[in-house]
């Protein structure tokens, strides 16, 4: 039997499990990889939202990492939830030491009901110390608005602030244009950069509200797709089609937005 390819998972937990930690590790079984985690925080959640974070120190960020990376070593990272600039420096440090190459930055800023998941003083360390190790960062709208220090408001921004993200440091970028309002009217179109070529990737808007997870799902199989060795145009449209599965197949519980649902179908 091939060795399962190593997907390690660096975010906060979700007790609602739609997003978040519990969120990567079903996109990395679906996937047919071996998911490992380090945990940033502990969030009391569920579907109406975040009520409470704990947030877990730098000094135990860089343990977990440590613990994992030393042993069992990763293909592949990706990170979420990053709330204090100290997580991020945990993650930046650890990502240098052991000269990991694959890492997928999914930059969280806040939850569906407006909870703040990012520090201001997190979102600088980001872009001024994590990006630069980053093999793709993948924002959406409101996030690369953040980042970008502008307004997004049709494709030909969404374009312009990629290109500002990218000279951020990150070597590709991939805007989620879900947050668009012309989405609504037909469809949902993501771009990828590379710094000189950008490409589109559309899928059918589907009408739910059951769409909690859908960044973390993205971002997790975009890792997986990536430790595989595909390149990434293959794995962003990849992960477009895992996710738009997902929000198909999404779950309606609970009183707020439900989960997307993503161990029917996997690649």
């Amino acid at each position: 039997m091939s060795r399962l390819l190593r997907i390690l998972c660096v975010g906060g937990s979700d007790t609602g499990a739609g997003a978040g930690i519990q969120a990567d590790l079903k996109t990395v079984t679906a996937c047919n990889c071996y998911g490992l985690t380090a945990i940033t925080a502990l969030t009391a959640q569920n579907t109406g939202g975040i009520q409470d974070i704990y947030t877990v120190p730098p000094k135990f960020i860089a343990s977990q990492l440590d613990a994992v990376l030393c042993d069992i070593g990763a293909d592949a990272l990706k990170t979420g939830m990053l709330l204090t600039a100290g997580a991020v420096d945990a993650v930046v440090q650890k990502i240098a030491q052991y000269r990991l190459m694959k890492v997928v930055v999914d930059p969280v800023m806040t939850a569906k009901g407006g909870h703040i998941m990012m520090q201001e003083t997190a979102r600088r360390a980001l872009v001024k110390r994590l990006l630069p190790q980053t093999e793709v960062v993948t924002p959406n709208i409101p996030e690369a608005e953040s980042m970008a220090n502008m307004k997004i408001t049709c494709l030909e921004d969404m374009k312009k602030a990629a290109d500002v993200i990218f000279h951020l440091g990150a070597r590709h970028v991939v805007i989620k244009g879900g947050h668009l309002p012309c989405s609504r009217r037909s469809d949902s179109t993501d771009i990828l950069y590379d710094g000189k070529q950008y490409f589109e990737f559309s899928a059918g808007w589907i009408n739910t509200k059951n769409t909690h997870g859908t960044g973390c799902t993205f971002a997790s199989a975009l890792a997986c797709a990536l430790a595989k060795g595909k390149i990434m145009r293959e794995a962003v449209q990849q992960a477009k089609e895992l996710v738009t599965l997902a929000i198909q197949n999404s779950l309606s519980m609970g009183s707020g937005h439900g989960p997307v649902h993503i161990l029917e179908k996997g690649h």
